[in-house]
């Protein structure tokens, strides 16, 4: 809810984090199966990253503190990290980056299989020039397809448009995490807040005859928004924006829910 953030186990004893926001020391202090079970003995054991963004990078800066653990990102992030010097703080001879390849599956930690592929998107706000791709495909946005013995999850939490090759995508999908950044694509305008619409942004809206609610709410995996900004009504549990989509058959990401393939 406060960030996109999720924490992965195959057994219950290590984890992966997918994107270390800003906020990762509150999130792994409330916690208590991502805290030290010794001296500088972390649980989490990997870093996995989807994009650029500060919310997504800015976390591993608190995650230095001298306990090992490997950040798994595309080349194209893992250079937007090393070109800046204040990442220098994480130990290389503790924290490793590993580069990842788009469409090849690794094994981050025992008993999960995760597939990269890249989705519709843009580069980090801090890395727009004059010829932004809004819609672009690459490296710089990728979504995760995580894969274990009992089933199948997909995790984009951010996505510019809904192909008809990701609907075909995700239907192997037996629990999705999506792109909820806002409800119509002028959520900002609509709150006074600002001028951004949600595709300048970079993210699908939910309604609207090509968003979210329209291209997958068929599909028949347990289905979650994530990476919801706070100009989406939806947050408002008593608000009629947040009843169409639970009509819809989608839920809304709480701060510490578990959910289990």
């Amino acid at each position: 809810m406060t960030q996109s953030s999720i924490a992965l186990s195959g057994d219950g004893q290590t984890w992966a984090v997918i994107n270390a926001s800003p906020d990762i020391r509150v999130q792994l202090a409330a916690t208590p199966r991502l805290h030290p079970q010794s001296l500088r003995g972390s649980p989490v054991q990997a870093v996995i990253l989807t994009n650029a963004d500060l919310d997504h990078i800015a976390g591993l800066l608190t995650l230095r503190e001298k306990t090992p653990f490997t950040v798994f990102a595309t080349q194209a992030i893992l250079d937007v990290i090393a070109s800046n010097a204040v990442f220098a703080a994480l130990d290389r001879e503790l924290v490793r980056f590993t580069p990842i390849t788009l469409d090849q599956p690794f094994t981050p930690i025992p008993g999960l299989e995760i597939t990269p592929y890249a989705v519709p998107g843009k580069v980090a706000l801090f890395l727009e020039t004059e010829d932004l791709d809004l819609q672009a495909m690459g490296e710089q946005t990728i979504a995760l397809r995580i894969a274990q013995s009992k089933g199948i999850a997909h995790y984009i939490p951010g996505c510019a448009l809904v192909p008809d090759w990701l609907v075909e995508k995700l239907s192997d999908a037996d629990l999705l995490f999506f792109d909820g950044t806002v409800f119509q694509n002028d959520d900002m305008a609509r709150s006074g807040t600002g001028a951004k619409t949600g595709s300048r942004m970079g993210h699908i809206a939910m309604t609207g005859p090509e968003g979210s609610l329209a291209r997958l709410s068929h599909l028949p995996a347990r289905k979650v928004y994530t990476h919801i900004n706070n100009t989406n009504p939806v947050l408002m549990p008593d608000s009629p924006e947040r009843a169409e989509i639970a009509r819809a058959g989608w839920e809304i990401a709480q701060d510490g829910q578990e959910y289990q393939l």
